[in-house]
């Protein structure tokens, strides 16, 4: 799993893969549930980069994509957000919801 900083997310984002970021602080214990979960996706979806960004180290990328709430996950295509999902969710939940949004 990648680990973005505010200088390195824009360079990910332009990657032509579909880029999952996961916006999440040390602090926060849905993101320590839910990471497990992603790094299992990372593992399973080719053609799915997924990413961390540490939103008390890396304070510009949590602003610039109004990440209010964490955890907060954006799925990017083409260097644009597509879809959020705001809080933890069960694999299954979690899979579905960016089956449905890749869909679109």
């Amino acid at each position: 799993m990648l680990q973005l900083t505010d200088e390195t997310i824009a360079e990910v984002l332009r990657r032509d893969e579909v880029v999952l970021v996961d916006f999440w602080a040390q602090w926060c214990p849905p993101c320590h549930m839910i990471a497990p979960v992603l790094d299992e996706i990372a593992k399973e979806r080719a053609g799915l980069v997924v990413s961390k960004i540490n939103t008390d180290e890396n304070p510009t990328a949590a602003r610039d994509y109004q990440v209010m709430s964490l955890p907060t996950l954006i799925l990017f295509r083409d260097g644009m957000p597509i879809h959020t999902i705001v809080g933890a969710r069960p694999k299954a939940r979690l899979l579905a919801e960016l089956d449905d949004a890749l869909a679109r």
